[in-house]
């Protein structure tokens, strides 16, 4: 990367689109774990029997489905911020209340209770997810969604750490109750991030009709050319990234012997700063990269990083090797999401944006989700070694259909979600 472009990405920080989009992946990933993880280690806490802890993990499938509600956020408009703004103010209020109200439970005594508040928050989020991820994609510029994506991923997990890691920190000092009120507070992140934004200027022209809205995002998917063949890229693309990471755990923990302490330290914290790190070099690099060549050279690096894995399996137990393994697979991940974001991105038609975005999130997430019982049968009855030329392998289908689609990838990047207009903010 040039002197030129290295000044281009910083200039491009100082965006309030940019900074506006670190607040808002600060406020989409708030709510993950303090209706997940978190809110499952305080039931866990209290006392909670394991059948309920289990029913307690259902809360989340909110954001599995969002897919089935996305058309009404492209549908409906509210009667003030604008269209995109609209929905994201009234999340996020409704958010900081639900969390607050959260506090009020005590898993043993309400539990159900609690969990029925979780389940509605859970349900608030992912719909600011679907209007967040809309407006993401209808806002930036072309040359904006690398960088706007990867400090949107960056804000996003360390969200994450403070709702997960910091939250529990918390609660063992101060209790449950106001660790949750103060997690609420923090909503107030995207709130900020909502008044001091601006709507897309564009005429999208929203559907008429719930019908058009549900039927017509695929439609016009679907009538573009090669439309199976990005399908097919979305599906693949980060495959072999998503294989290995089904058995980070189990490798590190039952086959090397670490401990739970050294994987939590490692994967959970210098893994997950590892990636945002990636993420955001990633931003830098594809200011001025086209879009094609940022998915091949990052999709390579994902699946060269697999390796690592397979290299620790024959070293054994060794902190450095284990560290450096996990450091550089995550960071190569995180040039890989950033990339894939602005893939997301770039397909999406305006007028269904919510709608198109979170279909081809949920495409994508079938290899992330699918793909435990075969890592699981190939570890069993092969090896890690064999494993791990596997994950490696099937890497490289997504990056053959992208080299197959390259024209389309970089149609699709030379356009923005208005047309010819520029959007402002």
């Amino acid at each position: 990367m040039n002197i030129h472009a290295l000044k281009l990405s910083f200039s491009l920080l100082c965006e309030r689109r940019i900074l506006v989009m670190i607040l808002l992946g600060f406020s989409s990933g708030l709510p993950l774990a303090l209706t997940g993880s978190t809110l499952e280690a305080w039931f866990a806490h209290s006392g909670a029997s394991y059948k309920t802890i289990g029913w307690v993990t259902l809360v989340g499938q909110p954001y599995i489905y969002k897919f089935l509600w996305a058309p009404l956020v492209d549908r409906y408009v509210w009667p003030f911020l604008g269209h995109r703004r609209g929905w994201m103010i009234v999340t996020q209020l409704v958010l900081l209340t639900t969390i607050a109200l959260m506090a009020f439970f005590d898993p043993l005594t309400s539990g159900l209770a609690l969990a029925m508040v979780a389940l509605i928050a859970a349900f608030v989020s992912a719909t600011q997810d679907i209007s967040v991820d809309a407006y993401r994609a209808e806002i930036l510029k072309p040359e904006e969604r690398g960088l706007g994506a990867a400090v949107f991923v960056g804000a996003y997990r360390m969200a994450l750490i403070v709702s997960g890691g910091v939250a529990m920190l918390l609660a063992d000092q101060i209790g449950w109750r106001d660790t949750y009120i103060f997690m609420a507070g923090l909503m107030a992140v995207g709130v900020v991030a909502t008044l001091i934004s601006q709507e897309p200027l564009h005429k999208r022209g929203e559907p008429h009709s719930l019908k058009e809205a549900f039927l017509q995002p695929l439609v016009e998917f679907f009538k573009r050319p090669m439309a199976l063949w990005l399908l097919a890229l979305i599906v693949f693309y980060k495959f072999g990234d998503a294989f290995i990471a089904k058995m980070f755990s189990a490798l590190l923990i039952r086959e090397l012997g670490f401990s739970l302490t050294d994987v939590g330290s490692v994967l959970k914290v210098g893994g997950m700063l590892a990636s945002i790190a990636g993420a955001i070099t990633a931003g830098f690099f594809m200011v001025r990269m086209r879009l094609f060549t940022a998915l091949m050279v990052f999709g390579i690096l994902q699946a060269v990083s697999n390796l690592m894995f397979l290299l620790l399996s024959l070293v054994g137990k060794h902190y450095g090797m284990m560290t450096a393994t996990v450091v550089i697979e995550q960071f190569c991940g995180g040039l890989g999401t950033a990339a894939f974001l602005a893939l997301l991105m770039s397909l999406c038609d305006p007028r269904f944006t919510a709608t198109q975005f979170t279909l081809l999130a949920a495409l994508s997430a079938i290899g992330r989700e699918s793909l435990g019982p075969l890592a699981g049968y190939l570890v069993e009855h092969f090896g890690w070694t064999v494993f791990f030329v596997t994950t490696f392998i099937a890497s490289f289908p997504g990056l053959i259909i992208l080299y197959a689609v390259r024209k389309q990838v970089d149609k699709y990047q030379s356009q923005n979600a208005y047309g010819n207009s520029e959007p402002g903010l």
